[in-house]
């Protein structure tokens, strides 16, 4: 899939499919709206706005409040990219969240997940 078609997917439908994820590997959704707010500084009052309304992937990362500084700190591999050295400024914002999600479903805990 191209990185435009991803950032035109509803923001809603991905944020279902990463809770998924997280839930199938015993976490919860209130652990992945914490990830996400640490990720991008939306409240979980503008978080819950975002997924009632029609927002779209791209928009979501572009209008993020304040994206974490130790965001940096993401290391590792996602769908076979490593995601420090996605050249792309979006997409990897886009993989920074697969990777923590993957740390989640794989059982790291918070603190570890949120860089504390």
């Amino acid at each position: 899939m191209g990185n435009e078609k991803k950032y035109q997917m509803e923001f809603s439908k991905v944020y279902h499919l990463l809770v998924n994820k997280a839930e199938k590997k015993g976490r919860t959704r209130q652990e992945v709206d914490e990830i996400i707010r640490w990720l991008t500084g939306y409240s979980q009052t503008e978080l819950e706005r975002l997924l009632d309304s029609s927002a779209v992937y791209g928009d979501f990362f572009r209008n993020a409040p304040e994206l974490n500084e130790n965001r940096r700190m993401i290391k590792g591999v996602v769908c076979g990219v490593r995601v420090e050295n996605i050249e792309e400024p979006l997409m990897q914002e886009i993989r920074y969240l697969d990777k923590l999600i993957d740390e989640l479903a794989g059982g790291k805990s918070m603190d570890k997940i949120l860089r504390k």
